[in-house]
């Protein structure tokens, strides 16, 4: 997969892509990254990228020549169509099923705004949509970047030496059988010591017993989810098997279901 990032600070996406299992991706080419920056592409002696908004008011807005200029040299630089993406907080949220999409590209153009953001013309005209990392306000788009470039190289095929690992990461669907997938958060995840002043590992994970462990996992990523993200937990569409589950979870931390009208 090639991913080009166009931004004022290019070598920053870059420097965040050097390092774990993005870093690898790079080294198995499975990943390659490019960095355009717009001020090569501005014309004058001081290289101007911005000017002020028509309308009045603070900040500045990102030209639109410099950057069209960028983004003619990176499709160019590959002749595989490319999806452009502008990172901004008015963008849709990333999820990991947009994540899995993207990943499925075979050539991503990042286009990072700074200031005020970009003149809403080469918006309309260049780019294919508009993604946000959260409801907050970054000073650039090349965190935002860096989060895209990290979330979809993990998910190269090869990039993980554990291809199950990527599967069972939360927000990850779930797909039980007969069940529709759903999306839920990871279970706990214990290594050694066995024993610690800070607790013990759950026995039944020392158990040998893959079908009490499964059945285990199932059920701490069904509570977790119930506890922290219930918005991601659709109780009507639960199998049976998951809201005994469930409830026994519920009734471990001393939480009663109580279905009656009275």
């Amino acid at each position: 997969m090639r991913i080009d990032v166009i931004s004022l600070f290019p070598e920053f996406v870059a420097q965040c892509a050097a390092f774990g299992v993005v870093g690898r991706a790079g080294e198995r080419g499975l990943l390659s990254l490019h960095g355009w920056n717009p001020r090569d592409y501005a014309e004058g002696n001081y290289r101007r990228v911005d000017d002020r908004p028509f309308g009045g008011g603070p900040g500045m807005v990102m030209l639109i020549d410099p950057l069209r200029a960028s983004l003619k040299a990176a499709r160019e630089a590959d002749p595989r169509p490319a999806r452009v993406v502008y990172l901004s907080p008015q963008g849709a949220p990333l999820t990991q099923a947009k994540v899995r999409e993207l990943a499925g590209q075979e050539r991503l153009v990042l286009l990072c705004g700074r200031y005020e953001g970009v003149d809403e013309r080469l918006l309309a005209a260049d780019v294919d949509e508009e993604i946000s990392i959260g409801d907050y306000v970054l000073s650039g788009g090349e965190l935002a970047a860096a989060v895209i470039v990290d979330a979809v190289a993990r998910l190269q095929e090869g990039a993980l030496n554990d291809a199950d690992s990527a599967e069972q990461d939360s927000f990850e669907p779930v797909d039980p059988a007969g069940d529709p997938a759903r999306v839920l958060l990871d279970c706990p995840h214990y290594t050694r010591p066995v024993s610690h002043e800070l607790g013990d590992v759950p026995a039944v994970l020392m158990s040998g017993n893959h079908a009490e462990i499964a059945r285990w996992r199932r059920q701490q990523a069904l509570g977790r989810t119930w506890q922290r993200r219930p918005d991601l937990l659709d109780e009507a569409s639960l199998s049976n098997a998951d809201r005994a589950l469930l409830a026994a979870y519920r009734a471990s931390l001393g939480t009663v279901d109580d279905d009656s009208d009275g």
